[in-house]
């Protein structure tokens, strides 16, 4: 039986019988369970390869995280050494070592 006759039949009963706890939670996680279906159908997640799209989707994520954040330390260390580099060239200078520098 489908969700959506599930809660049909569910919501004739409420009004039939009078809406007890039972049968409003029912009727609540029948709704839940049938808009749960339609999201992950709209989203295109509703075949059996779903989880491997999802389990790629995060590797590719994990790896650009990953790719950024090496990026980020490469740049940092570069910035480092170029400021290293300026300042030791100007320690040679002060000190009149120019003339091995340029």
């Amino acid at each position: 039986m489908k969700n959506e006759e599930m809660l049909a039949r569910l919501v004739a009963q409420a009004e039939g019988d009078g809406a007890d706890l039972v049968t409003l939670r029912a009727i609540v996680e029948e709704a839940t369970d049938s808009g749960a279906e339609r999201v992950l159908d709209r989203l295109g997640l509703a075949d059996h390869k779903a989880q491997d799209d999802l389990d790629e989707l995060r590797e590719l994520l994990r790896a650009w995280r990953d790719a950024k954040a090496s990026a980020w330390k490469a740049a940092i260390t570069w910035i480092v050494r170029g400021v290293l580099a300026l300042l030791l060239i100007g320690i040679a200078m002060r000190f009149g070592f120019g003339n091995l520098v340029t």
